[in-house]
């Protein structure tokens, strides 16, 4: 595989599509700003031809492309393009008081919806069989839904800790329905919670036909442009993942701005503890940064298009002190940074987006405050997609510490390898262990982490 040459970073959004190319050592040589579009692909042609104007010449053909974008997001929040699923819960006969897809919004259940249905199977908390999963009512329900559904979710209870129903039907779907019919899986997806993780799984298989959209629109950009290299989408961490994986996990990339925007702060201010301010002169998404960790959101149960799911996301908090006008936007911002209380105990604020300048007028009298806006402030997002690295991150449920470490770190460097990882760089950067006292017998949740550059 030829070295890569320049490494370009683009994050797409409503306010805007902002670019930065970076040369083979992370130093800046072009950066650009262009106006959204309402096509994934011409945002994202106007960026790249934009930066190749700065730059003076084509970018090079080994030119590493990293796009965050709220296409994906933009899709569920429209209901545009969603993919019909049909959804099978391997969870009766103790599960069905809650039927599959039955607290979501309606006009959302009716746009995505291509059946669904509970047979028995799943798995007991010790991950023993609670009963044989029930074939031929997989069958039945597949052979009725075969016109109608593009993807499959596919959920058992305690599949954390035991998938094998789930992998039962994934196969029965993929011998019925094609093997080129997306299965999403609910141990891949989520907790243990049932009905979150049913949600969120159903609502990953939904996204897959955006997400195609995405990749397909980015590759079709860089064929024209003569760019070769693989290029990357990225989650909602801030890392990044080939578009192969980006389609088999598209629930990943809702609400990647932010942590691109703040990732991007970290490495251009060189702050790892502190407070992130990015304004965009509409709003204020606001961030705290840990060891050089985006800060996730506290609970495991988060909502997501007014739907409760187990999609672990960045905790961000949006203020409206950024929409108050002219002169009044700095001390507005600071009003709504100071009664957030997010500043308590901060002492640096990096300052970031194209309202910086007003973030930082906003605070700067503050008494304890230290603001910092780089340089490149109004490109952030962009630099943090070009300086992404690839992660891998699993949960794993077992009864001892030992053995149920070393599965989630050896499926973590599985799962950064499979997102574009290179296999010789992956290590593992944490390993957090959470006793889960609801159980009856003692058991352990192991959350491992691993990272590496892309290939």
């Amino acid at each position: 595989m030829a070295p890569v040459e320049a490494i370009a970073g683009l994050l797409s959004a409503t306010t805007g599509v902002e670019a930065v190319l970076l040369d083979a050592h992370g130093r800046r040589c072009a950066s650009a700003r262009r106006p959204s579009t309402a096509s994934p692909c011409t945002g994202c042609a106007g960026a790249l031809d934009a930066l190749a104007d700065d730059l003076g010449r084509p970018l090079p053909a080994a030119t590493r492309v990293t796009l965050g974008s709220d296409w994906v997001a933009t899709a569920l929040r429209e209901r545009r393009g969603l993919t019909r699923v049909a959804v099978i819960r391997a969870g009766g006969p103790l599960t069905g008081a809650v039927p599959p897809l039955w607290t979501w919004p309606a006009a959302l259940r009716g746009a995505i919806s291509a059946g669904a249905t509970i047979v028995d199977g799943g798995a007991e908390y010790d991950g023993r069989s609670a009963t044989p999963l029930d074939v031929e009512a997989v069958l039945r329900f597949l052979d009725a839904v075969s016109d109608l559904a593009e993807a499959v979710a596919v959920v058992g209870v305690f599949s954390p800790i035991a998938a094998d129903d789930e992998l039962a039907v994934a196969e029965l779907v993929h011998r019925e329905l094609g093997p080129a019919v997306p299965v999403s899986l609910g141990h891949e997806i989520g907790s243990l919670g049932l009905l979150e993780r049913e949600n969120a799984t159903a609502l990953n298989a939904a996204l897959v036909g955006p997400a195609r959209v995405l990749a397909a629109a980015l590759l079709a950009v860089l064929e024209e442009r003569g760019i070769r290299a693989e290029p990357f989408l990225t989650q909602n961490d801030g890392s990044a993942m080939v578009l192969e994986h980006a389609a088999r996990y598209p629930g990943r990339m809702l609400g990647n701005g932010p942590a691109l925007a703040m990732n991007g702060a970290m490495w251009m201010s060189g702050v790892a503890d502190g407070v992130v301010a990015d304004d965009d002169g509409v709003r204020t998404d606001i961030g705290v940064l840990a060891g050089g960790v985006l800060r996730e959101e506290p609970d495991d149960i988060t909502e997501t298009a007014g739907v409760r799911t187990t999609m672990r996301r960045p905790q961000v908090l949006r203020l409206a002190g950024g929409a108050a006008p002219g002169a009044a936007r700095p001390a507005a911002l600071r009003d709504a940074l100071d009664r957030s209380g997010v500043l308590r105990g901060q002492a640096t604020v990096v300052a970031i987006g194209t309202g910086a300048q007003d973030v930082a007028a906003g605070l700067a009298d503050m008494e304890g405050i230290d603001v910092v806006v780089p340089a490149d402030a109004g490109v952030a997002g962009a630099i943090g997609a070009a300086r992404a690295s690839v992660a891998g991150q699993v949960e794993v449920f077992c009864e001892h510490e030992g053995q149920g470490a070393e599965a989630a770190i050896a499926r973590a460097r599985r799962a950064a390898i499979h997102a574009g990882a290179d296999p010789e760089r992956v290590h593992v950067v944490e390993v957090e262990q959470m006793p889960l006292g609801y159980l009856v017998a003692p058991a352990l949740r192991i959350r491992a982490r691993a990272e590496g550059p892309c290939i």
